[in-house]
């Protein structure tokens, strides 16, 4: 590895060294100079948002602006006026005009985050910018222009949304004149323990307290499981472990009741140095795992449904080919009706113990929706999304 790709690593605090990472590092870097739109891709929570830090700070923009955007953040409402800005009264509430972040960001970067998340009438928009340089603000008809270097980031599968007719292939073709892919963590075993050690090291410092250590078993099991959320879920559970555990070495058995999926009961009862239980602490803990433990229940339930051939239920109770009245699913048919009752209660209980969590969360960060979302592990669109169904006032 050259030395300025070391150099590349600890100016943006990257660790790691897998082969992978690398080549996504080597590739920003020779891009940089250039004007070619980047495409960054790769699941959530692999640390996207550093390759258009890297790709501005090192091209001839780097004394311009740059401006990072989450596409998946903003109501699709809204959504224009935020990135090419609108006239005064060109809508409810526009009490003055406004700039976008095209106009903003002009002789900068502008990184747009979670792109596939943009509506087709934006798409439009985008598309125009990234053609000729030019974008009408909201409410209005004259034409402006703009210089800007776009980077655009996304976790979802942007050729499988052109099939559905959920992105323009024009743009997705425009976007992606270069991709650098990061890879996923589990893809990077080597770098798993290194990355639990400086987020350990890390939180020790920050909490004033030993940092946490791993047994060889512990290792064993760090390494070996799959980590849906990358890097963002490693560093939350180093959090939650560096703060919660009072012994400091970590055995496999603790460690595997911070891994959804791994865990077979909830965490013991925390015990505090005084030999009092610490049930504020237990029910935080608690409350996060049901909180993981349902989205990953919600993810599996829609991939059931998207594989399972609907089947039409007629007032009789049978499959019938007209009027329907609901459609179930056969594998839930049963279930649906027979625990209908119970269901309700069940669900009900876990909304409350979620609306609770994201509260604290909230709270905790000062209303700041993006850390919030990044401590409870989801993305802030569906953040934005579960304050709006719970009405949650800020």
């Amino acid at each position: 590895m050259s030395e300025y790709l070391q150099s590349i690593k600890q100016r943006y605090g990257i660790i790691g060294n897998d082969p992978k990472l690398n080549r996504a590092l080597d590739r920003a870097v020779r891009v940089a100079p250039t004007d070619i739109t980047v495409l960054v891709s790769g699941e959530s929570g692999t640390g996207k948002e550093v390759i258009p830090q890297i790709i501005h700070h090192n091209s001839y923009r780097k004394h311009g602006p740059y401006f990072a955007v989450n596409c998946g953040a903003i109501p699709e409402g809204t959504i224009d006026s935020e990135l090419f800005g609108h006239e005064k009264g060109s809508f409810t509430g526009a009490i003055a005009s406004r700039k976008g972040y095209f106009e903003m960001a002009d002789k900068g970067t502008l990184f747009l985050d979670e792109v596939g998340e943009l509506p087709l009438t934006t798409q439009v928009r985008l598309l125009r910018v990234l053609e000729n340089g030019e974008f009408i603000k909201v409410g209005s008809s004259k034409v402006q222009k703009t210089d800007v270097r776009i980077v655009a980031a996304t976790n979802r599968d942007l050729i499988k949304l052109v099939e559905e007719g959920k992105f323009r292939e024009d743009l997705y073709y425009r976007l992606n004149t270069v991709e650098i892919k990061l890879p996923a963590l589990r893809e990077r075993k080597d770098d798993i323990y290194l990355l639990f050690r400086k987020f350990a090291s890390d939180f020790g410092h920050k909490y004033h307290v030993p940092p946490v250590k791993l047994t060889p078993d512990a290792i064993q099991i760090l390494l070996s499981y799959h980590w849906p959320g990358n890097i963002r879920q490693l560093k939350n559970i180093v959090e939650q472990i560096s703060i919660l555990e009072e012994n400091r070495m970590i055995e496999g058995e603790t460690l595997r009741k911070y891994l959804p999926g791994l865990s077979k009961h909830f965490p013991s009862v925390l015990v505090s140095k005084t030999g009092d239980i610490d049930f504020n602490k237990e029910r935080e803990l608690i409350y996060k795992l049901i909180f993981e433990l349902k989205n990953e229940i919600d993810h599996l339930k829609a991939e059931i449904n998207h594989l399972k051939p609907p089947v039409l239920i007629g007032n009789n109770g049978n499959q019938e080919a007209h009027t329907p009245v609901e459609i179930i699913y056969e594998g839930d048919k049963e279930h649906n009706m027979s625990d209908e009752n119970h269901s309700a209660e069940e669900t009900l209980s876990l909304q409350e113990k979620e609306k609770d969590l994201i509260i604290k969360a909230l709270k905790k960060h000062n209303g700041r929706r993006k850390k919030a979302a990044d401590e409870l592990g989801i993305s802030e669109r569906t953040l934005y999304r579960k304050i709006k169904q719970y009405d949650i006032q800020q």
